[in-house]
């Protein structure tokens, strides 16, 4: 009977055991998962790395990651991993660029077959664009046109995917101040590009439109966002607007479904939100598609209430826009002049999860310069939780993703850097640093 009774304590003992480990379990599941995955060096002298208006220096398909970067002299590197490993093959390229303009960045993404695009290396330049040889190859052909037409003045280059595997390229003709913004097709069937629309925003020679990116939603709506800029003065940004295609380019539509006459132009462009020129609101953010299909778009901006600029989000639900300050920053600071700027916090970038919940990536110099994250579970977005997920600075860094892992894995792979920047195109004396994937996973989408 002793025997028995003691086996039956070791029982009871042992199940309380496993059950206190399986809690712990539950409890260590419900932690950020963290990891740092090296690639090479690069150049750091300036932030053309990682600007956010890269809009793709990091995209994946079938498996695969690829990234692009300059290297310390200005030739461009494409790298290529198997995801869950750290071994990348990096491929030097022949071409180069003028990396002491930090506007020269390069976009990069993989279409529906697995070529590589490149564009790369303008600021007001002739068209710089390549594809990769043959499906998932490293080599490229090249240097190529695109449709011909609108080429001679290309800046900002970006790439976006589209669910049957063709390719939309988004870029400003002309010059700050005075600019349109063309938009392109790439057909994978024929591999031809087409032009959708030139222009589909116009400055009438007198502005230009800054484009907070492009986004996509589950019904295959194009979403566009933008501020107009009245002159090369950074401190001529003002307003919101918006735009919708539900048919692939065929039609353009403001948030009550009115038609667009195209171009858009300042005449009838939708202003979502008044923001007067002076009000250190910057251009070239980010914008996303929440779960509930509403368009959110990230920037900063500060209000006449308020003595140091702040994050915010612009978004629309059902039909009325609304906006909501993410944190609160002490620290100010003053936009004005031309160039790439040197400012103490990144442009935000801004993704959605699949329960309304959303996630503004940022680097804040209050902060510590790190990598910070704000996260609102909250379905009117009035509360916020803040963390630094990398603590170490990273100088001038701006946040650049994969947004193909984040879609299908929720997993976030933000591309990485320490980088200077010098004011209006200056560049600071710093060697050439480690460029890195950092992937974080919320805990909200831990197994």
């Amino acid at each position: 009977m002793k025997m028995k009774y003691k086996a039956f304590l070791l029982f009871i003992v042992l199940g309380l055991f496993s059950c206190n480990i399986s809690i712990g379990q539950d409890r260590d599941s419900t932690k950020e998962y963290r990891q740092y995955i090296p690639i090479d060096k690069g150049w750091a002298k300036n932030s053309i790395n990682t600007v956010i208006f890269r809009e793709k220096s990091v995209f994946s398909r079938n498996g695969s990651q690829y990234v692009a970067y300059y290297d310390s002299v200005g030739q461009i590197i494409v790298a290529k991993r198997t995801l869950g490993t750290e071994n990348w093959e990096i491929y030097p390229t022949r071409f180069h660029a003028d990396v002491k303009d930090a506007h020269n960045s390069i976009s990069l993404t993989v279409d529906g077959r697995g070529i590589i695009h490149l564009a790369w290396g303008m600021h007001g330049d002739e068209l710089k664009y390549a594809k990769s040889k043959s499906t998932d190859s490293l080599s490229f052909s090249s240097v190529t046109s695109m449709t011909g037409k609108h080429e001679d003045a290309v800046t900002y280059p970006r790439f976006y995917n589209l669910w049957n595997g063709d390719l939309l390229f988004l870029y400003r003709y002309g010059e700050s101040g005075s600019g349109d913004i063309m938009l392109n097709r790439y057909d994978t069937d024929s591999r031809m590009w087409n032009i959708v629309q030139h222009p589909l925003i116009s400055g009438e020679g007198e502005r230009n439109a800054y484009m907070n990116s492009l986004a996509i939603d589950d019904k295959g709506g194009w979403h566009i966002s933008w501020t107009w800029r009245e002159s090369w003065d950074v401190a001529t940004n003002h307003d919101i607007m918006y735009a919708y295609s539900p048919n692939e380019g065929g039609e353009w539509l403001d948030s009550k479904r009115n038609t667009y006459e195209l171009p858009i132009d300042s005449s009838n462009a939708e202003v979502v939100h008044n923001i007067p020129q002076g009000s250190e609101l910057i251009n070239q953010t980010s914008m996303t598609i929440n779960s509930d299909g509403e368009p959110v778009i990230a920037t900063y901006w500060k209000p006449k209430d308020q003595e140091v600029p702040q994050f915010y989000i612009v978004w629309n639900d059902n039909g009325e826009w609304k906006m909501e300050q993410v944190g609160k920053r002490t620290l100010d600071f003053s936009l004005n002049g031309g160039g790439t700027k040197r400012i103490p916090i990144s442009r935000p970038q801004i993704i959605a999860g699949s329960q309304k919940d959303l996630y503004l990536i940022f680097r804040d110099f209050e902060r510590g310069g790190g990598i910070s994250i704000a996260v609102s579970k909250d379905p009117e977005y009035k509360q916020w939780e803040i963390e630094n997920i990398y603590q170490k600075s990273i100088g001038l860094w701006e946040p650049n993703y994969d947004s193909q892992v984040w879609k299908t894995q929720k997993e976030l792979h933000l591309f990485g850097q320490f980088v200077g920047q010098g004011d209006a195109e200056e560049v600071e004396e710093v060697k050439p640093q480690s460029i890195f994937i950092y992937k974080w996973i919320p805990f909200l989408y831990r197994d």
